[in-house]
């Protein structure tokens, strides 16, 4: 057999066993011993239990949603930006380290209507966590964050690693006279 071309591949100029099948007058089915496409039940059930297992597991483990953020840097710092609106300051845990961020809170639902009288629900409730990594080591002792209006803005001063000082050396020895 011939392989196709790019050409044919892409246009779908050359045919197949599968397409021959499809173009045939073929009766799925009717002869499962036989048939080539014919799919195996016994395999299938299992596929369909284990997938079962897995969406019942996902129910168990609540994930958190991912919260949108927006990273930037001036010359002296990184500034980390992010929508908090509906929850508390003091309620948000912010992680940091030289060179990684984590902000996790949780945004409570006040549900006034059921379930059945909402025409849409696109808000997010529940928890969040964002672990974002730096572009640069920060001084993580110099690191400010602020709520206003439902904003948080994280900002993070860059470690100068050009900076040097000069050291003096002292000696413990003392001189007797």
């Amino acid at each position: 057999m011939k392989k196709p071309s790019f050409l044919d591949r892409l246009t779908g100029g050359q045919t197949d066993k599968y397409d021959e099948i499809l173009d045939e007058d073929h009766h799925f089915g009717d002869d499962a011993e036989n048939d080539e496409l014919a799919v195996d039940e016994e395999s299938y059930e299992e596929k369909t239990a284990q997938e079962e297992a897995w969406e019942d597991a996902g129910d168990e483990v609540q994930q958190d949603g991912e919260l949108p953020v927006d990273m930037y840097q001036t010359e002296d710092e990184i500034v980390i930006r992010a929508l908090v609106a509906g929850v508390s300051p003091d309620e948000l845990e912010i992680s940091i380290t030289r060179d990684m961020v984590t902000v996790r809170g949780v945004r409570e639902e006040m549900q006034e209507a059921h379930d059945d009288n909402y025409f849409h629900r696109e808000l997010f409730w529940g928890s969040f966590s964002r672990t974002l990594l730096l572009p640069e080591e920060v001084a993580i002792d110099e690191a400010e964050a602020q709520e206003k209006h439902g904003m948080l803005e994280i900002k993070l001063p860059k470690l100068d690693k050009h900076r040097s000082t000069q050291l003096k050396v002292r000696t413990k020895a003392h001189s007797k006279n």
